[in-house]
C-alpha cells in the first residue's frame, strides 16, 4: 500500500534529535520493510507546550484546513499519488492530530495511530483544545497501534471499539549497537582517555536530553539513588545536552561528586558507542512513556536498571534483561544498582538476554513483520479504492 505518514509532535525531518523523532523514523522504516512505500504526508506541529488556548485553537484551524487541502490535491491528482492509508505517530492532549482523520474521511481511506494516549483528568484543563482533539481522533482512527500496556486502559475510554487496539512492541534497529557492542575495548579505551576514566571500575551510562520536567526529574532521581553508592568504586558516563544541563551538572555533582563525565550531545552511532563501553544502564524513567534509550542500551549489551511505572516493563524484563525497582523508590533502585555493581556475573547473564532480546523480538524485522500483519486487513479497503 501507499501509505501516508505524519508525526504531530515532531516530524521526523526535525532538526531537533530526541526519541520521539527516532521512533518516527524507525516507523517509516518497519513500514518500508513490511511492503509498503511510505511518504512523509507533512511537517506540520501541533505541539503546544504551554497550555495556551488561542495557540491551540490556531493550529487546530490550520491543521484541519491542511488535512483537508492535502486530502483534495490527492483526491484531484494523479490517481497512483493517492494514498491507500494515513498512519500518524503519536498522540495526545499536547500534539493531537488535526490532519488525519479529515484527510482520510475525504478520501475515504483507513486512518491508523500508533502511540496514542488519553486520560480524562486532562479534561477541563489548559489543553482542553488538545485533549478534545485527540479524543476525536482516537475515536475516529480505524486501528491504534499501541506500544505500551499503560495506555490502554484509557483508549478503550475512547476508542470505536476495543478490537481497534492491537498490541506493537517498542523496536530498535539493532545494528549499529550491535556493531559497537563488537568495538567495546576500543570505544571503552577511546573513552577512558578523553574523559579520565577508570576503566577497571564499572561504568554506568546515561543517555538522555537534559530539558525541565520529567528528564529533569528523572537526572535528579537518578543523582539521589547514586549518592547513596559513594562507598562504591564506579563512574558515571552521561550522554545528552539540553536546557536544564547546568540544573543536571548541579544535582549529579552535589550527590557524586567527580563521578560524572558529561559527553555532551550524540548522534546515535556514538551513544550507542558511549554504551559499549560502559557497564550497565540506569535510569529512574520518571512519568516515561516507556524508554526508547533503556532499549537501545540493551541492544549495545548493558543490563538497565529502572523503575517499574507506565510502560518500562513493555521495554526491560525484570530478571531477564534487567532490574527494575518500585515506581519512585530511590532507594530500592540503589540496592538494584548496587547487586549489579557487586556482581559481575549477574551483569553478564542480564547482557546476553538484553542482546537477545533487543535482537529477537524487538526489532526491526520483527515489527515489519507485526505491522505487515496488522495492517493487511486494510489490504482489501486499498484495492477498491477508486482511482
Amino acid at each position: 500500500m501507499r501509505i501516508a505518514f505524519y508525526a504531530p509532535l515532531k516530524s521526523p525531518t526535525h532538526g531537533t534529535p530526541s526519541g520521539d523523532r527516532r521512533i518516527a523514523g524507525l516507523l517509516m522504516e518497519a513500514l518500508a520493510l513490511a511492503g509498503h512505500r511510505v511518504e512523509l504526508a507533512s511537517t506540520f506541529r501541533s505541539y503546544d507546550a504551554g497550555g495556551d488556548a488561542p495557540r491551540q485553537a490556531a493550529l487546530r484551524e490550520q491543521g484541519v484546513a491542511l488535512g483537508r487541502r492535502l486530502a483534495a490535491g490527492w483526491r484531484d491528482g494523479p490517481a497512483g499519488a493517492r494514498p491507500d492509508l494515513w498512519f500518524t505517530y503519536h498522540v495526545y492532549y499536547k500534539a493531537p492530530d488535526w490532519l488525519g482523520a479529515e484527510a482520510s474521511a475525504v478520501l475515504g481511506i483507513p486512518y491508523v495511530i500508533a502511540e496514542a494516549s488519553y486520560a480524562n483528568k486532562r479534561a477541563g484543563g489548559p489543553w482542553e483544545i488538545g485533549h478534545r482533539g485527540a479524543a476525536d481522533a482516537i475515536r475516529r482512527a480505524d486501528l491504534l497501534v499501541c506500544p505500551s500496556r499503560d495506555d490502554v486502559e484509557g483508549l478503550r475510554s475512547v476508542a470505536a471499539s476495543p478490537e481497534r487496539i492491537a498490541p506493537l512492541p517498542p523496536f530498535l534497529d539493532p545494528a549499529p549497537f550491535r556493531a559497537a557492542a563488537a568495538r567495546r575495548d576500543a570505544e571503552r579505551a577511546r573513552l577512558a582517555q578523553a574523559h579520565d576514566l577508570d576503566p577497571g571500575v564499572p561504568w554506568i551510562a546515561v543517555a538522555a536530553m537534559m530539558r525541565p520536567g520529567d528528564k529533569l526529574a528523572s537526572y535528579r532521581a537518578l543523582a539521589g539513588a547514586l549518592g547513596r553508592l559513594r562507598d562504591l568504586s564506579w563512574r558515571l558516563v552521561v550522554a545528552g545536552d539540553g536546557a536544564a544541563r547546568a540544573e543536571v551538572e548541579a544535582a549529579l555533582g552535589a550527590a557524586i561528586p567527580g563521578r560524572a563525565a558529561f559527553l555532551g550531545a550524540l548522534g546515535l552511532k556514538q551513544v550507542a558507542a558511549a554504551y559499549a563501553a560502559a557497564d550497565l544502564c540506569v535510569w529512574p524513567a520518571v512519568n516515561e512513556a516507556y524508554g526508547m534509550a533503556t532499549l537501545e542500551a540493551q541492544a549495545a549489551g548493558l543490563p538497565v536498571v529502572s523503575c517499574a511505572a507506565r510502560g518500562v516493563p513493555d521495554v526491560v524484563e525484570h530478571g531477564r534483561t534487567g532490574l527494575l525497582a518500585p515506581a519512585g523508590d530511590e532507594a530500592a533502585l540503589a540496592g538494584l544498582v548496587r547487586a549489579l555493581l557487586l556482581d559481575a556475573d549477574q551483569r553478564s547473564r542480564l547482557s546476553a538476554g538484553a542482546v537477545a532480546f533487543a535482537a529477537g523480538e524487538r526489532s526491526l524485522e520483527s515489527a515489519a513483520a507485526r505491522l505487515a500483519q496488522l495492517l493487511a486487513r486494510f489490504g482489501a479497503v486499498a484495492a477498491r479504492t477508486p482511482g
